[in-house]
């Protein structure tokens, strides 16, 4: 596996990707028809973000994009497809974000997790800051915030931002 810098022109394998992974939760369809334009990766949001994918074969099986917002940077984004789960990517997609997110110079990531991802969150490193409460389709729905600051003892990393 390799992880690379994402392109504009790889907006559809990587939306089809968040798509995917959403879907592996059990959400209702509807539910996912809901968060279509939250889980659309378009080429000029890739290109004017962090946005980095992990390769196997020349495929496309996970990515994540960090994104520069006024209170610093957050993981926006860290999707695995199915089939590619439970094999690393996701932490090696996670451990890069970190070393992506130092290179820039910051401290610190945000994080409005996908609930079923919080305990791998809390196995990277990152702590429960908060809780931001949301609706779909008139259900109430509470998003864990994290943060992860443990960035002693990692070494820049040697690829590019």
């Amino acid at each position: 596996m390799q992880i690379v810098r994402a392109m504009p022109e790889d907006a559809d394998a990587l939306t089809s990707i968040a798509h995917a992974a959403k879907r592996h939760w059990g959400y209702p369809e509807r539910w996912i028809e809901a968060w279509r334009d939250i889980l659309t990766m378009r080429p000029e949001f890739i290109a004017s973000n962090i946005v980095y994918c992990a390769l196997e074969d020349d495929r496309i099986v996970g990515f994540y994009a960090l994104t520069t917002e006024n209170d610093g940077v957050h993981l926006d984004h860290l999707w695995v497809i199915p089939g590619a789960m439970r094999r690393g990517i996701g932490r090696a997609l996670f451990e890069h974000a970190v070393d992506q997110a130092r290179t820039a110079g910051f401290d610190s990531i945000t994080i409005e997790a996908e609930p079923n991802a919080e305990a791998f969150y809390q196995r990277m490193g990152a702590k429960r800051v908060g809780t931001s409460v949301g609706e779909v389709e008139g259900e109430r729905r509470e998003l864990p915030v994290m943060e992860y600051r443990d960035f002693a003892g990692r070494t820049n990393s040697p690829r590019a931002p």
